[in-house]
């Protein structure tokens, strides 16, 4: 297949996200109402003898036409569909009406619509020509009206709890996500805290060092003035990061890979563990982000795709660390769905962003691949 030109892709682009957009809903009902009322215009033509065929579907198509408005003032086209229920009997309109009321305003405002609806219909019925068309007596008018009033409404109000619904589990998605991320920055910032303090804490003893055995010499207060600044920074850090409880486990590195593929094998998912001999030379914060985008994707692979393999490749493009956690997709879903809060890459991603990289999770080629690429701040 040829790809198409980029103006063309930039259209096609335009026309999908319009598609999926609200005002392509309305538009559709908008279309599908007037397509209903067309089959009634050579009755109204007969019945009103101040209309044709055209005329009539003029005036269809210009009371179907506000139902674009129906999200943001949904009682205009109520209000058309009154008119055109009194003028030309139509009762089509009224029920996608009720629907939109339904929908976009709740429960009590469809049944006092539906109430209005019925109170208002019957009234046209002692009107002269009513009810020939519609039935003999009141009763039998009544067993039309009624229940096309009363269905259009509930299943607005139906749908208008279903869009509650989704609109809720969005909300606690979204929640969970910026939980999730909130959650990695402490963990980032605990890792620092661990890595950097022990750092700083070493550079202090050893400008103290240097401080003692340079005294009497000219940089002696040099050495003081740098001790005293890690131990500044040092302080600063503590008053920053949240430290870590008393039985905090250290902070794992490459190292803990193998304890990771043994553990994912003892459930069952093989793993394939390459890792380059440079990698081994990347700073503790590095490791620490690689362990953990590692122990998340297998354990995503051990939900989704359990009992099948895992590769697991880290290593060295150029100034980049590239690691790449590749499992094949499962042929069916597992016989018990898995426990997920679905805030695992949120997590990844929000730690290899923060060190200046990308994360990347797609299906390719039959099976599902991981791949996180960062600054390996290893030179050249």
């Amino acid at each position: 297949m040829l790809p198409l030109p980029a103006h063309r892709s930039a259209l096609r682009r335009r026309v999908d996200r319009w598609a999926e957009s609200p005002r392509a809903a309305d538009v559709v009902a908008a279309l599908s109402a007037f397509g209903l009322m067309l089959l009634d215009v050579p009755g109204l033509a007969r019945e009103d003898n101040s209309l044709t065929g055209a005329t009539a579907a003029l005036a269809l198509a210009a009371g179907a036409a506000t139902l674009v408005l129906r999200r943001k003032a949904p009682w205009v086209p109520f209000l058309v569909a009154f008119g055109l229920l009194g003028w030309l009997h139509e009762l089509t309109m009224i029920q996608f009406a009720l629907y939109s009321l339904g929908r976009f305003r709740g429960r009590r405002i469809a049944v006092l619509a539906t109430a209005l609806y019925v109170g208002t219909a019957c009234a046209y019925y002692e009107m002269p020509g009513w009810p020939g068309p519609h039935g003999e007596n009141l009763s039998d008018f009544l067993g039309l009206v009624v229940p096309i009033g009363v269905l259009a409404a509930g299943v607005g109000i139906a749908a208008h709890r279903h869009d509650l619904v989704r609109a809720l589990e969005t909300q606690r998605r979204e929640a969970a996500a910026r939980q999730a991320v909130q959650e990695e920055r402490i963990s980032v910032g605990r890792d620092v805290h661990d890595l950097v303090g022990r750092e700083l804490t070493v550079l202090a003893v050893r400008a103290e060092v240097l401080a003692v055995r340079a005294r009497g010499e000219a940089h002696r207060k040099d050495f003081e003035e740098l001790a005293d600044t890690a131990r500044r920074a040092h302080h600063m850090l503590n008053e920053t990061v949240v430290r870590r409880g008393d039985g905090a486990a250290a902070t794992p590195g490459l190292e803990g890979l193998t304890a990771l593929a043994e553990e994912s094998e003892r459930m069952g998912s093989p793993v394939h563990l390459v890792v380059a001999e440079e990698a081994k030379a990347l700073s503790p914060l590095r490791q620490t982000a690689v362990h953990r985008v590692v122990q998340e994707c297998l354990t995503n692979a051990a939900k989704h795709a359990p009992g099948l393999p895992v590769g697991v490749t880290i290593e060295l493009d150029g100034p980049s660390l590239r690691v790449e956690v590749r499992n094949p997709l499962a042929p069916a879903p597992p016989h018990r769905a898995p426990v997920s809060t679905g805030t695992g890459l949120f997590s990844m991603d929000e730690r290899v962003t923060s060190m200046g990289g990308t994360l990347h999770a797609r299906p390719e080629h039959g099976a599902y691949v991981v791949t996180a690429t960062l600054p390996s701040g290893l030179p050249r």
